[in-house]
């Protein structure tokens, strides 16, 4: 039986890529969409929009023929994790499968 995870919110995502970061100090650009669970093609304009403000940055280096990019964190995105995208989580936490899944009981008198 697969497990598919669901929809999750352009901010968490951009949350979970910041606190990756934070917690792994940085990440090829591999391990961060596998870490994350984001899919490159579909969430590349996410991770470059976060580089274009400078949230987090991007060093490409060069391995023999190949291009390893390295993603860090800001000090500037760090702060903007805990000033504002924390206080929007807890004000709008995140939906789990088992929220979803709850059935209202229904009492007839």
């Amino acid at each position: 039986m697969t497990v598919t995870k669901g929809y999750r919110d352009k901010i968490y995502i951009i949350k979970d890529i910041i606190l990756l970061l934070a917690q792994y100090g940085e990440l090829n650009q591999t391990s961060l969409v596998s870490y994350s669970g984001l899919n490159l093609k579909k969430h590349k304009h996410i991770i470059d929009e976060l580089e274009a403000r400078q949230i987090i940055t991007k060093t490409a280096l060069q391995d023999g023929k190949r291009k390893i990019t390295i993603y860090r964190v800001t000090a500037k995105g760090m702060e903007f994790c805990r000033n504002i995208i924390e206080p929007y989580e807890d004000l709008f936490p995140r939906k789990t499968n088992t929220d979803s899944s709850k059935l209202g009981l229904l009492i007839l008198v």
